[in-house]
């Protein structure tokens, strides 16, 4: 029988944005908006903003409304000007039109998205050595790096001071005080923790009390009870932890990054998302605070940049010179599907290490399967096999219509015990958590559990804490298990934990589950700009969550291993850091460019990096510009630099409407004057879209760029290419030569391609790279060239 997963995929997604907005009582339902203002319009006669953004609210209630709330929910006057209210949708509308409003956002919830890890980032050895990233920032012990996240557990190894100096005297912020948490759980280390309940609390209808916030199941304080922002912030810069572990996998001494950076928390997200509001409210103290480095591991679908409060906040904490390091998503392997895509973020995507968590699943005719689990209980007997059943032909009775359908899935309750109890059983990967499926798995009596992966997820394959002996197999081994139970009167199987595998090869490999390019809003912007650890990554813990995360793990540890770009997101957010301690006077742009253009698209076995769904070779919407090389970023020759004013300009050129523009960069400027073209924005890497017409034609562009030299002293660079297939590439001059640090030299990239034969409404890519080399410093950029052909 065939799987379910393979008759009702049609019927089944991911959910990745939810939205405070209803639509059956447009004119009388409130939720939360964001109103972005004009910040110098304030009227005289109101001493604050506060009292003008209330009058502005007065101003538009309805006569007949019984909601007396005035006051905003929030107010942004740092990276944001403006505020966040509850109103009608018939309100926000009114309030659109009032002078100085500029943009009105509807508030949407988005979704949160190490032992090894930063050996295999190269900061070893030669990271320690004199010159190296380590030794030229002294670890980040200047830079202070801002977690907007869960929250923090305080008391871990990875957040003790001792060592540290005085915190730099810059800092402007503070420690919040709430359940579990006060100033005295902040340090010379940990030197700031704010919280941001207002927009989630907003989110429920007052008029429904039974919806409000579970206050007991967590903290309305800094301390995390989810346990993802002790995981991140600890990536990012933990101080070294000896003995670290989940429950024995991945044993060593943990660290993060950049392990004397300050660390910084922002709690914006709860049990039901992170709310724009609290996003953008935590965005605008932490730059007023004075973080360097901001990293935000959460997202949501794209959209464009003038409807994204946090692409809007970024924008304002680029203008003040910090770095903003997001997730790329894990929608993937599904192409256009990164999010968090503005050219000022750093969006990051995950790739894998060279460790791994085995697992065998043998079949009861000797067939064995690989997989991978971090099962750590008491294993099977050896030998000994128990009777394996499919979920789907273990439904409940009790659940009729659907219950095949949520069976297979092996959701809450839909195992009839009689069927499954004493037997391994075989589920489909998604619907609900794989760690949960185990549960079900367990209360219905089970011995063990498959998870199989789906003709989405392919052979992409992550590892986890399961609450019964389990583990995850590929699509192939799904298929294999399934022919296996449908062709055998009386199937059997067994499973073998073979603990922590290092020195895996080949990696990295980019994550199954890693959102792909190409940009969904700026064509002439490649995304994911690179790619970073992300799978199976070992960090700090809270004490109050197992690590499945499921309320009814009652185990305890110190350390977790997760997997997503939201765990790729921080080893960035780290180097960022170093980069910034080693280099005060670069811009983020300047850091960005260092990472990208030192990005390496080889793997450990000299291979191109391939992508983990299928094994192919993997693409520049895959990977970026490559996989990040702290070494190399400390000393890249060349960065390619950007100005506000640059960036203004690519919104023109990208024929954003006057009022998006200012929305965006809180500035008048008249297009005609400012306006470029999008594609000649100072990216580090190169994006060309040629649109065809139905007549053949021969296609050709020129995409101009802006090198600077940070090296030391005089330097000669001289180009080399690969010309992405079908197009040729061309450089004037294709020689650049510097005097001295500093230096600024301008060079025109031509690209000539013929056209193709496409099916209307279609498009084709094709990839190359340009690198520029002088000694051992290779400066290099992929080259996307994209073929439309119009409907």
């Amino acid at each position: 029988m065939a799987p379910l997963w393979a008759i009702f995929s049609l019927f089944t997604c991911t959910l990745t944005i939810s939205t405070s907005l209803t639509t059956n009582t447009l004119s009388q339902a409130r939720n939360t908006y964001i109103i972005r203002v004009q910040n110098d319009l304030k009227p005289s006669i109101f001493p604050d903003v506060k009292d003008w953004y209330s009058s502005t609210l007065k101003s538009v209630r309805s006569a007949t409304t019984e909601y007396h709330r005035d006051s905003p929910i929030h107010i942004y006057g740092t990276v944001f000007h403006g505020f966040s209210a509850k109103l009608s949708e018939q309100e926000a509308e009114s309030i659109k039109a009032h002078h100085g409003v500029l943009a009105v956002f509807p508030d949407r919830a988005r979704q949160i998205q190490t032992t090894r890890s930063r050996d295999f980032m190269g900061l070893g050895g030669p990271s320690l050595r004199p010159g190296g990233p380590f030794a030229l920032s002294d670890y980040g012990s200047n830079i202070v790096i801002g977690v907007l996240d869960t929250g923090i557990w305080p008391e871990r190894e990875s957040f003790h001071d001792r060592g540290l100096g005085p915190i730099p005297a810059r800092w402007h912020g503070a420690c919040d005080s709430g359940p579990g948490f006060g100033p005295a759980h902040c340090n010379r280390k940990l030197i700031g923790a704010r919280y941001f309940p207002s927009g989630y609390d907003a989110s429920f209808d007052d008029q429904k009390r039974g919806l409000r916030p579970n206050v007991t199941r967590e903290f309305r304080s800094p301390r995390d009870s989810d346990g993802h922002g002790t995981h991140t912030a600890s990536t990012a810069a933990g101080r070294h932890a000896r003995g670290a572990s989940l429950m024995g996998y991945a044993e060593g001494t943990a660290a993060g990054v950049a392990p004397k950076a300050r660390i910084a928390v922002y709690k914006i997200c709860w049990s039901t998302g992170c709310f724009d509001s609290d996003v953008l409210s935590a965005i605008d103290r932490a730059v007023e605070d004075g973080v360097d480095v901001i990293s935000l591991s959460v997202g949501a679908g794209a959209v464009p940049y003038y409807y994204d409060p946090i692409a809007i906040g970024a924008f304002g904490a680029m203008e003040k010179g910090v770095v903003v390091s997001t997730s790329a998503g894990n929608d993937g392997p599904g192409e256009m599907t990164v999010t968090n895509i503005a050219p000022w973020i750093t969006t990051v995507g995950a790739g894998t290490i060279d460790r791994t968590f085995p697992a065998d699943l043998t079949l009861g005719d000797g067939r064995v399967i690989q997989g991978v689990s971090l099962y750590s209980g008491d294993p099977f007997p050896p030998q000994q096999y128990f009777p394996l059943i499919y979920a789907g032909n273990a439904s409940a009775t009790a659940r009729a219509g659907s219950s095949r359908f949520n069976s297979a899935f092996c959701t809450a309750g839909s195992l009839d015990p009689t069927a499954v109890k004493g037997k391994i059983v075989l589920c489909e990967r998604g619907g609900v958590s794989r760690a949960s499926k185990g549960q079900t798995v367990k209360d219905a009596g089970g011995a063990g559990m498959i998870v199989a992966n789906t003709g989405i997820e392919a052979e992409g394959l992550v590892a986890d804490a399961h609450v019964l002996p389990a583990l995850a197999i590929g699509e192939a081994g799904g298929y294999a298990v399934h022919s296996y139970i449908s062709s055998t009167a009386n199937p059997t199987a067994t499973f073998a934990f073979h603990g922590t595998r290092l020195g895996v090869r080949p990696a990295p490999v980019v994550a199954a589950f890693s959102s792909r390019g190409p940009n969904a809003e700026s064509q002439y912007v490649i995304k994911p700009d690179l790619i970073a650890p992300g799978v199976n990554i070992l960090a700090a813990w809270p004490d109050e969550v197992g690590p499945t995360g499921l309320p009814s793990d009652g185990r305890r540890t110190e350390f977790n291993i997760l997997s997503g770009t939201s765990m790729a997101c921080p080893h960035v957010s780290g180097l960022a850091a170093l980069l910034k301690g080693a280099h005060p006077d670069w811009s983020p742009a300047a850091i960005k460019s260092a990472m990208m253009t030192t990005a390496y698209v080889r793997d450990n076995s000299g291979r191109d990096v391939t992508e983990e769904s299928h094994g192919k070779a993997s693409s520049v919407w895959d990977l970026g510009s490559g996989h990040v090389d702290p070494v190399r970023a400390i000393d890249p020759g060349l960065v390619y630099d950007l100005t506000v004013e640059d960036y203004v300009r690519f919104l023109c050129g990208s024929q954003f409407a006057r009022r998006y523009v200012r929305t965006i960069a809180r500035r008048e400027m008249n297009c005609t004057d400012e306006g470029g073209k999008a594609w000649d924005l100072n990216y580090p890497s190169i994006s060309m879209v040629f649109v065809q017409s139905t007549a053949v034609m021969d296609l050709e562009a020129e995409v101009t760029r802006t090198v600077t030299n940070v090296g030391e002293g005089e330097a000669i660079y001289t180009v080399s290419l690969v010309d992405p297939p079908g197009a040729r590439l061309a450089v004037d001059p294709g020689r650049l030569e510097f005097a001295r640090k500093g230096e600024k030299r301008t060079f025109v990239v031509r690209i000539s391609a013929g056209s193709l034969e496409l099916p209307r409404g279609n498009s084709r890519s094709s990839f190359g790279s340009m690198t520029w080399q002088s000694g051992r410093r290779s400066v290099r950029s992929p080259v996307a060239v994209t073929w439309q052909q119009p409907f």
